[in-house]
């Protein structure tokens, strides 16, 4: 009896074997996670070939699922969508948070950020991570790393040298519509026009507008070097967006993989930022060619009076010392 038991068990064993070898390894092995992407830009846009890069590293753990050109959530909506599970990654800007969190309010304001190293190093230190701790507590989102997308600079039809904010007064500089925008615009002393971005170029040409301001890169694209006289290196906006996921996601990772999901995007980011920069001096360098003036002004007198101004209008929003502390970095 016993004998015939043991042939049925190993007869049992051998099916199972068998049954099993059969089945694809893959099912076997744990499930990646989705990260379902959400952005305004190209897939044509250098900052989609970064993600790539990050897709790629991760690749092992996440499954990367991009829709660009905000084919899945219209511009604004992001932050929302994610927050309801919705979407598992967006590349969010920064305004968008400050509407939710006023606190952050601070990380858009006109002179904050020196330049994109300052940027990335604001965002390492304790003040930063104050910041990314604020967002994933109250706003349930995790902030991964700051994505640069250009310098914004004055670029002046008249041929009027600009030294200090006193400078600007007067002229007709276009600014996208919005109250933050038109803000900016007084924030570095200059007289705020709405124009639509497609209508900047006539606007020029026309004289209904001075001058615009925009990264060097995007004012090579729309040409608006052909019809104005000279770019001021103001550098008053740093632009960057952030790449952010739902907290959801960021929390179920083990330290392991969230400090290789971070590594991962920092590299991913870095040599993007590097090729971008290298553009940005490529544009600057053929302006000059073209017989237009570039030249950097008094960017402390600049820096100086701006901050006051977002003081004055947005101080109370922020964390006591924040801005101090992320001037003296």
């Amino acid at each position: 009896m016993q004998s015939r038991l043991t042939r049925c068990l190993v007869v049992v064993a051998g099916v199972l074997a068998i049954a099993l070898a059969a089945v694809p390894s893959s099912v076997f092995a744990q499930a990646k996670t989705k990260l379902k992407f959400s952005c305004a830009f190209a897939e044509q846009d250098p900052r989609a070939e970064a993600y790539k890069a990050f897709a790629e590293m991760i690749k092992d753990d996440f499954d990367f699922e991009p829709y660009y050109l905000n084919s899945l959530f219209k511009q604004g909506t992001e932050l929302v969508a994610l927050q309801r599970g919705n979407v598992e990654m967006v590349n969010l800007a920064p305004a968008d948070i400050s509407k939710q969190l006023p606190a952050w309010s601070l990380m858009t304001s006109a002179y904050l950020f020196r330049d994109v190293a300052h940027l990335r190093k604001v965002f390492k230190s304790d003040v930063g991570q104050e910041f990314i701790k604020m967002a994933h507590d109250d706003l349930g989102i995790q902030v991964i790393v700051p994505v640069y997308f250009g310098s914004r600079n004055v670029n002046l039809k008249p041929d009027k040298e600009i030294k200090t904010p006193a400078d600007l007064s007067g002229i007709k500089l276009r600014m996208p519509p919005g109250e933050f925008w038109q803000f900016l615009g007084e924030s570095i002393g200059a007289t705020p026009t709405p124009v639509a971005f497609a209508e900047t170029y006539t606007a020029l040409q026309t004289g209904a507008i001075d001058g615009q301001d925009n990264p060097p890169l995007n004012t090579q694209l729309m040409k608006f070097n052909e019809v104005t006289t000279q770019y001021v290196l103001t550098s008053h906006v740093i632009g960057y967006d952030v790449m952010a996921v739902s907290a959801k996601i960021w929390d179920a990772m083990s330290p392991d993989k969230q400090a290789a999901f971070q590594a991962a995007a920092e590299k991913a980011m870095d040599d993007y930022e590097a090729k971008f920069t290298a553009l940005e001096n490529e544009a600057l360098e053929s302006f000059k060619a073209q017989g237009m003036k570039v030249y950097t002004p008094d960017v402390n007198a600049f820096r100086e009076y701006a901050q006051k101004k977002y003081v004055d209008k947005y101080g109370k929003d922020w964390p006591p010392g924040a801005l101090e502390k992320i001037n003296a970095l």
